[in-house]
Order: structure tokens, then C-alpha cells, then sequence
């Protein structure tokens, strides 16, 4: 199984922990922040091949640190992994340049979506 390297933008640390468990097979290296105000600098510092980006956080939202990565690189991959099963909320991640939408309760199903994300068009859509 391919492995990858992970960042973990999340402000609930039970979350962060379940998504480590949940990716565990398939990563070989982690990063967390517990906010997008730091995701930036650790997507700079350690170039991961994914990101797992919450959308409501403290000081900077996941929009914004979305957008923020893009812009510093814009072939980031970076899944978006939230409560709100909204659609405009959705739409809006995605123009900002996340490749998915994942819901929180659908986590189980984020091994097979960053393996998609791995393959040479990296979408699963």
C-alpha cells in the first residue's frame, strides 16, 4: 500500500486523533495544527501530500486556510473533513480549492478517498 504524508488542521483533538487511527495504514508521517491560523506555516514546513482541513475553527476557518495554501501552492491536495452537511458550505470549499468534502460521520471512508487523491488526475469526483 502506498504511503503518504499527512497534515491534520483540526481544532477538536478527538477528531485529530481519529483521523491519525483512520489513516494510519496508509501514512508515513503526520503533522497537526489546531487551527488554520498555523496551517500554512506547516504546510511550508513540511509539504505533505495531504491535507485534512476542519471548516469552523477558532482564529482562521478552513476557507480561509483553503485558500490560503492555494495560493502558496496550488496543486495542494487538501480534503475538506467537517460536521456540516451543507451544500453551499461544500461549494464554497471547493472554489476555494479543496478536492473533496468529506463528512465527519463518513470518516471510514477517507483511506480509499487520499488513496484516489494519489492517482495521477488526484480526484475522486
Amino acid at each position: 500500500m502506498k504511503t503518504m504524508t499527512f497534515l491534520i488542521v483540526e481544532d477538536n483533538a478527538g477528531i485529530r486523533r481519529l483521523l491519525r487511527r483512520t489513516l494510519g495504514d496508509t501514512a508515513s508521517a503526520i503533522w497537526e495544527c489546531d487551527d488554520g491560523s498555523g496551517a500554512l506555516a506547516a504546510y511550508e514546513e513540511h509539504r505533505p501530500d495531504i491535507v485534512l482541513m476542519d471548516m469552523r475553527m477558532h482564529l482562521v476557518d478552513g476557507l480561509t486556510a483553503t485558500r490560503q495554501i492555494r495560493g502558496y501552492d496550488p496543486s495542494a491536495r487538501i480534503i475538506v473533513v467537517t460536521d456540516y452537511e451543507d451544500e453551499d458550505l461544500k461549494m464554497a470549499a471547493l472554489d476555494a480549492g479543496a478536492r473533496e468534502y468529506v463528512l465527519k460521520h463518513a470518516i471510514s471512508d477517507l483511506p480509499q478517498i487520499v488513496l484516489s487523491l494519489a492517482e495521477p488526475d488526484g480526484r475522486t469526483a
